[in-house]
């Protein structure tokens, strides 16, 4: 197989990095080591248990068959209905779009929107396979610098300093992997305007979105639907419901985009798992939404935990995280690259986390990502680890 010949898309794609470290923490542990995993966002609770007892019955020898290509009717009115109730916005069954995980519902956004040579802005840092879905279908993704000062997000100048008239569309992580941080409402909603005024497409991922920190009045975030209904918003089964290695996601899209993505989506994936489709109706009911906002607030407070362990260990938080369960902190200071700092204190003190190179230029060699998505137990054992590393530094 010697004479197989690799495509240039495929030899263009970087590696994940997060992937990378764990598989050398894997490595790591078949050897009898028991590393701390702070390097994956995959929350440790698993889907609620009104779902895996769904999944149970969906499982008792029914035949299976695909689904519609957007998903199961029932499931996209669940959708449209939690969207109505826990963000006040009122969507069409319609216009949402069930896909096989949240990256599903990125590639068919890109195959309906993007055209070889269009520019799209991200603010770096930022989720890796998001450009490199966008680059896979010929576009050119322009690196939009953030500060400490605007949250490591996007701000409306900043899209409209970055524009040429090449750019097709802004792409908008809130709140964010890697920084855990979100852009306030009135400023996401000013970048929706810049690049509506010149005829682009917005697309939110807000995969996040409902473990985002509540307001004085105990709301949750706002979807940019509430103020940007021709947005294509992305969303996932994976964080908030903790159901990762399910692979649901799904997507709300203007409706002209549906008969598109409806194509699309027949041609690259027939449809997302039934299985998968009939549990998570299960995420919906009141049982279950309970059992997952109770896990929200653990969530805030392994994050109190693991901003207070970093801060004693001498490792400084530039922007503490207001949603997503990732803190994204300054290894400038210890003398080692980002990269550096992870390869050794995997090597050396067993913990796996991800360095910055995964997610753009400016903090590719001084901040590192951890991921606080680990139990309460590990949080604190990574940090002493972490801090008996960094005393070997001097």
């Amino acid at each position: 197989m010697s004479n197989v010949r690799i495509s240039e898309r495929a030899r263009a794609v970087a590696p994940f990095y997060a992937m990378e470290f764990g598989k050398h923490a894997a490595a790591l542990e078949a050897q009898g080591h028991h590393v701390v995993k702070l390097s994956l966002g995959e929350p440790d609770f698993g889907a609620p248990p009104a779902v895996l007892d769904a999944m149970r019955e969906a499982m008792d020898g029914r035949p299976l068959t695909y689904t519609a290509a957007l998903g199961l009717p029932a499931l996209r009115q669940a959708i449209a209905r939690f969207y109505a109730e826990r963000h006040g916005v009122e969507v069409d069954p319609a216009r949402v779009v069930v896909t096989a995980g949240a990256s599903a519902a990125l590639l068919l956004a890109a195959a309906a929107l993007v055209d070889p040579g269009d520019e799209v802005l991200i603010a770096d840092p930022a989720y890796p396979c998001n450009r490199q879905i966008v680059e896979s279908f010929g576009a050119r993704v322009t690196f939009v610098p953030t500060t400490a000062e605007g949250r490591y997000q996007l701000t409306a100048s900043s899209v409209r300093a970055g524009w040429t008239e090449r750019t097709r569309g802004v792409m908008v992580a809130t709140p964010s992997n890697p920084t855990g941080t979100s852009v306030p409402a009135g400023e996401l909603a000013a970048i929706c305007e810049a690049a509506r005024e010149r005829d682009a497409w917005r697309l939110v991922d807000e995969i996040y979105l409902d473990l985002g920190d509540r307001d004085g009045q105990g709301r949750p975030p706002r979807s940019a639907l509430s103020f940007d209904p021709g947005a294509v918003v992305i969303n996932s089964f994976s964080k908030y419901f903790g159901m990762t290695g399910w692979r649901l996601g799904w997507c709300v899209v203007p409706e002209p985009l549906v008969p598109a993505l409806e194509r699309l989506a027949t041609n690259y994936f027939l449809c997302a798992s039934a299985p998968a489709q009939l549990a998570a109706l299960a995420c919906f009911t009141p049982e279950s939404l309970a059992v997952c906002e109770a896990r929200r607030v653990e969530f805030t407070e392994r994050r109190a935990l693991v901003l207070d362990g970093l801060r004693r260990i001498g490792l400084p938080v530039p922007v503490p995280p207001d949603g997503a369960f990732y803190v994204y902190f300054d290894v400038s200071g210890t003398g080692l690259t980002s990269w550096e700092f992870c390869e050794r204190a995997l090597r050396e003190a067993h913990v796996a986390l991800t360095p910055g190179r995964d997610f753009g230029v400016g903090t590719a060699d001084s901040h590192v990502r951890l991921s606080y998505a680990a139990s309460a137990e590990d949080l604190r054992e990574g940090i002493a680890r972490l801090g008996k590393f960094l005393a070997t530094l001097g």
